[in-house]
């Protein structure tokens, strides 16, 4: 062995002398003050879960059971559970899809159409209009039985479609002729109620009477011809048909004596009704065109205020 291994066991061996073991005794009171020391913590520990669970026991016996909804007063509706999961029931309805609208656009206000009135089914006198007392004649008016239209070879337009009809002659005098003249002329006024859609198919067949009927004997002996001719007409009633009849003057003997008779008819529709107005003269005299387009004014708006 070397000097120097030596020299350090000498070192060792010294230092190992000088520290005391402590005795068995001593090392076992110490372990045992540890685990009574161990033990305490323990039952510390146990002791303050254990007093905190009977605390929150004792809160919640002390707040007592939750309280029971008083029931609803009589009367009052039950509510029923819905069908729907909460979790599916938006807040607020949706809007309702626009369809055919632009973002911002109005929606389109809702029109009505009023129920037409019914069609009646008899002519009152007050149907009828009243002549100005410049024109009255005196004579005053008669209703009766009686053609309402001039011949048309034959042809009797819409009589098929026919619900109620009057008619009645009424002479008239034009304006500033004297109390002590004869009449001016006279009108033949005639109101016919037609089935739906009738009063539209009388004028169609009252315009094809007139084309299909240009010329035709007159009565009286010797014979002459009258013609008829449509005439242009707007701003009466719904439509309106004016035709023209012209016969040649004649003498006392019955002669043509140069000239012609003129006379106007005109029938105005307003729905269902037409009302036809005809002036035939009285001995030998033709319609003044201006009387007679005011009175068939007043025959339309007498219609018009029946109906309404």
């Amino acid at each position: 062995m070397s000097r120097e291994l030596h020299r350090y066991y000498r070192s060792l061996a010294a230092d190992t002398d000088e520290r005391v073991l402590p005795a068995p005794d001593r090392l076992r009171r110490s372990a045992d003050r540890w685990a009574r020391r161990r033990a305490a913590l323990t039952v510390l520990a146990v002791a303050g879960l254990v007093g905190g669970t009977v605390a929150g026991s004792q809160l919640v016996l002390a707040a007592g059971p939750a309280p029971t909804p008083a029931p609803p007063p009589a009367g009052t509706p039950t509510p029923r559970p819905s069908s729907v999961a909460p979790s599916v029931v938006p807040s607020s309805p949706p809007p309702s899809p626009s369809v055919g609208r632009t973002p911002g656009s109005r929606s389109p206000a809702v029109t009505t159409t009023p129920p037409a009135a019914a069609t009646p089914t008899t002519i009152p006198d007050r149907a009828f209009f009243v002549l100005p007392a410049a024109n009255d004649a005196g004579t005053g008016n008669y209703f009766g039985p009686g053609p309402v239209l001039p011949v048309l070879c034959g042809a009797s337009p819409g009589d098929e479609r026919v619900v109620a009809r009057r008619a009645r002659s009424l002479p008239y005098r034009r304006a500033g002729a004297s109390a002590d003249e004869v009449p001016s002329g006279n009108y033949r006024h005639s109101i016919t109620i037609y089935r739906s859609g009738g009063a539209g198919a009388a004028l169609a067949e009252l315009r094809a009477a007139v084309r299909a009927c240009p010329e035709q004997p007159a009565r009286g002996t010797p014979p002459v011809t009258v013609r008829q001719r449509l005439l242009p007409d707007s701003g009466y009633g719904d439509e309106s048909v004016l035709f023209e009849t012209r016969t040649p003057y004649r003498d006392a003997n019955g002669d043509p004596s140069g000239g012609d008779e003129v006379h106007l008819i005109r029938a105005v529709r307003v729905g269902d009704v037409v009302s036809l107005l005809w002036e035939q003269g009285w001995e030998s005299t033709s319609t003044e065109r201006a009387q007679f387009d005011a009175d068939s004014r007043r025959a339309v708006e007498a219609v018009r205020r029946w109906l309404d």
